[in-house]
């Protein structure tokens, strides 16, 4: 990663052209389809009193159970591969969307995957499920971490990468070269992917305003777990010139230097362009911790009935962990003013959905 000392270098660019320039000098490994699909929900536009729109990045690819991790992704794996690595490591929770994902992005890059996974939700290893399943389908090297009695979620985390960390030093020490992809892809380089994706969108907004199905962007609404994704997206906002409010809605516990942490790992994230740091934590990044209790990969009622609603006004699926209570959020906020009636709001699906799939106390009751 390139010192902060040495953004500045390149002015803010003007258009979405001159952004899309800046990302040339990253390497870059193709796993995704692009653009992915954004337009109106016009069912639940009319009945919520805003002009709703989503931005489809569960369709990013590479497979059917593709979702956001894919950009991130595209740029962490192109790393890994023009360092000449043979193994990657990453992280999550057993059913982990990310983890997944860079299985994936691995084999289609030739890379070995390996996960460190902790049980938050212990699997059944005769009923395999899910993510989990798929990372097996595809030969992914898994460790469980189980997590001790009174251990803390993060103290759990914790303890995986510590592991990870000495399994992937006693390769480097036979000769295998390794790559350390965060937990969630939350680094600047994973980031950066997310500064293009604010940038697509910008181009899919002004295309509808030409066309006169939407006007002026005042919302963008998404879920927020470890915050690379929020990171880009604050990024990719301030270098686009786009004035939308970005609400991340928190699904699992944060402390108080979140907002701060995200913030400075988005200007990384622009260093790596050559951009001086254009994002402050206390002026840009807006998180709303109120949706995501009972606790991380824990089911509550709000997830569910979002869940339902864009099932039956859209035919869409959103997820227990993720999507669900960042679209419960967005309803709240829309239902209860927060969000003044004939809006423009975005909700940007991150993908998930095969968490339907997953072990029923993360499923939870989606059944009136």
């Amino acid at each position: 990663m390139k010192n902060m000392e040495n953004a500045g270098a390149v002015r803010k660019p003007e258009g979405t052209q001159e952004v899309r320039a800046l990302f040339q000098k990253l390497p870059k490994a193709s796993l995704g389809f692009f653009p992915t699909p954004f337009y109106k929900l016009e069912r639940l536009s009319g009945e919520l009193g805003v002009n709703l729109f989503i931005k489809r990045d569960d369709f990013t690819g590479m497979n059917l159970f593709g979702g956001n991790k894919v950009r991130k992704l595209e740029y962490l794996i192109g790393d890994a591969v023009s360092q000449g690595c043979e193994y990657v490591f990453t992280f999550g929770a057993t059913q982990s969307n990310h983890a997944m994902q860079t299985v994936s992005a691995c084999r289609r890059a030739g890379l070995k995957p390996v996960l460190y996974l902790v049980a938050i939700v212990e699997p059944d290893e005769a009923d395999v499920r899910s993510n989990l399943l798929l990372d097996k389908i595809m030969g992914a090297e898994v460790h469980i971490v189980k997590m001790l009695p009174g251990e803390e979620e993060a103290d759990a985390e914790d303890r995986s990468v510590e592991m990870a960390r000495a399994h992937m030093k006693r390769l480097e020490a036979e000769g295998h070269k390794c790559y350390e992809v965060p937990m969630g892809g939350a680094s600047a380089v994973g980031s950066a992917g997310f500064i293009e994706g604010y940038t697509e969108l910008m181009e899919q907004a002004e295309k509808l305003q030409q066309d006169g199905v939407m006007g002026h962007l005042d919302y963008i609404f998404h879920g927020t777990g470890t915050g690379g994704t929020m990171a880009g997206l604050l990024a990719g906002r301030a270098l686009n010139h786009s004035d939308a409010e970005l609400v991340s809605i928190h699904v699992s516990h944060k402390d108080e230097g979140y907002p701060a942490r995200c913030a400075k790992l988005a200007n990384e994230a622009l260093a790596l362009l050559d951009v001086e740091p254009l994002v402050e934590a206390q002026r840009d990044v807006r998180t709303d911790l109120n949706y995501y209790l009972p606790g991380y990969e824990i089911p509550n009622e709000g997830a569910s009935e979002a869940i339902r609603l864009l099932a039956e006004k859209e035919g869409l699926f959103i997820d227990p962990v993720y999507t669900g209570k960042a679209f419960a959020g967005m309803l709240d906020y829309i239902r209860s003013g927060k969000v003044a009636q004939g809006s423009n709001v975005v909700f940007w699906h991150t993908g998930g959905a095969t968490a339907l799939f997953a072990e029923k106390e993360i499923l939870g009751n989606l059944f009136e």
